[in-house]
């Protein structure tokens, strides 16, 4: 059964779905009048809450929409994904996801947008935003079986097993350190009993109660890892200049890569900046569509900061501290095992103690949001009153994470997240037109306000 999920993984991710992530994204790049160079600062000032309007239709502000997306993206993708991704592809794969974050960027002002312009009502008339109701609303009712497979592909993909398995691996390998397979196997049982026990606290208040947590940890968070990062940084600051050059010419060149093909450098790029920023995939438009917000255009320039806070800020941090280090080159590490070398080689003793604390706030926090999007597309499939037994559900795959295998656990991900991209950007992609005159009209009005 693992190799069947391992292949049907590493096939979906072939290049049909890169032209439609990186294609799309590019579209929608030029298509917007390059809307992420443009409107970065206009966005940054969105997020002073000056326009928030409690009165607006959803359940949280955009400022707690943002953080709670990027709660779910700035998680173990950032940390254990960057040390997958310079493993498979070599540091030239980090240059292609900053390529992939900024289409991503504009792939998430679309989606984002739309699933404000598009929302539609639960099984309880309670209003509802994501790509399932936009192609819905949208696209008609003759669409709606793309909604049904993003929803299925979502209650899959959207659980936290790979973030269980990953902060299990980093616990052990910081605190416990099991001499036998079976310490290991005990161990990895109670942390995954611990964390389903953290996670239900959270999850099972809601999305008011997560997004109150998540806007709480997210800045927290990202100052740890910066300040963490910051210290190694410092320490071979000389060699930074070679560093950037050697990513950049990996990118074309392919030599570090597993491979040695430049082919194989850009799917690994893509493929882990999709995994961690979820640009594309659909994610972000069902916590971005319950934002009190009647301005689609607004919401979008909000949540296009995410795909930039999440790849290129954070995931360059951890590749840094990869890279400088030195620590990429042994391949005797993997996943989250690998950047914990990092950070015991740039900050002895406690370097792994600090790792440790990012680890677990970084995958806290996506758990709780992974929750909610999954929850959303349960609520779809079976009804308002049936959602709630998702939780359940969610709860208990937490442990299951914690002693999988961690192949067959990215590649179920990666393949459900493929799964759910295709709806998703090809009712971006056709109602595309839709939000860029909806955001000529926005920009009129603003500039005749001021």
């Amino acid at each position: 059964m693992g190799n069947i999920i391992v292949e049907f993984s590493n096939w979906i991710w072939g290049t049909p779905i890169l032209i439609l992530l990186l294609g799309g994204g590019t579209y929608f790049f030029i298509h917007s009048g390059f809307v992420p160079f443009r409107k970065m600062g206009y966005a940054i000032g969105l997020l002073k809450g000056k326009y928030d309007n409690e009165l607006a239709p959803g359940q949280i502000t955009s400022r707690q929409a943002l953080s709670a997306a990027i709660a779910s993206t700035v998680g173990l993708g950032n940390i254990s994904g960057v040390a997958i991704a310079l493993n498979m592809g070599g540091p030239g794969a980090i240059f292609w996801m900053w390529i992939a974050a900024f289409v991503g960027m504009a792939t998430k002002f679309y989606t984002c947008s739309l699933a404000i312009m598009y929302r539609g009502k639960d099984s309880l008339g309670n209003i509802q935003g994501g790509p399932m109701y936009v192609i819905e609303e949208g696209m008609g009712k003759k669409w709606r079986f793309l909604s049904y497979i993003f929803s299925i592909a979502g209650v899959i993909g959207l659980l936290a097993i790979f973030q269980a398995n990953q902060l299990t691996a980093v616990t052990q390998a910081v605190l416990l350190e099991p001499d036998t397979m079976e310490e290991t196997v005990r161990n990895r049982w109670i942390i995954g009993i611990i964390m389903m026990l953290l996670t239900a606290m959270v999850i099972l208040g809601g999305l008011k109660r997560i997004a109150a947590v998540a806007s709480k940890m997210v800045p927290f968070m990202v100052a740890v890892y910066f300040a963490t990062v910051l210290i190694i940084v410092v320490q071979y600051f000389g060699d930074i200049p070679s560093i950037f050059k050697l990513i950049f010419v990996d990118a074309f060149t392919g030599e570090a890569a597993m491979g040695g093909a430049v082919g194989s450098v850009i799917i690994v790029g893509a493929r882990r900046a999709a995994f961690s920023n979820e640009a594309g995939i659909g994610t972000a438009p069902m916590v971005h569509g319950q934002s009190q917000n009647d301005e689609p255009i607004r919401e979008g320039l909000i949540a296009m900061l995410g795909p930039f806070i999440d790849t290129v800020v954070v995931c360059t941090l951890t590749a840094l501290a990869i890279l400088l280090t030195g620590v990429w080159q042994s391949t005797e590490n993997d996943g989250v095992k690998l950047t914990l070398a990092a950070f015991e080689i740039g900050i002895p003793v406690i370097g792994k103690y600090l790792l440790m604390l990012s680890v677990l706030v970084f995958a806290l926090s996506t758990m709780f949001t992974y929750s909610y999007y999954g929850h959303k597309c349960m609520n779809y499939l079976f009804g308002a009153d049936k959602a709630d037994y998702y939780n359940y559900f969610y709860l208990i795959t937490i442990v299951v994470g914690a002693v999988a295998s961690l192949e067959v656990v990215v590649s179920l991900v990666d393949g459900m997240y493929a799964v759910m991209a295709f709806p998703n950007m090809i009712a971006a992609i056709y109602l595309a037109p839709k939000v860029k005159t909806a955001m000529k009209d926005y920009f009129q009005r603003m500039n005749a306000k001021s």
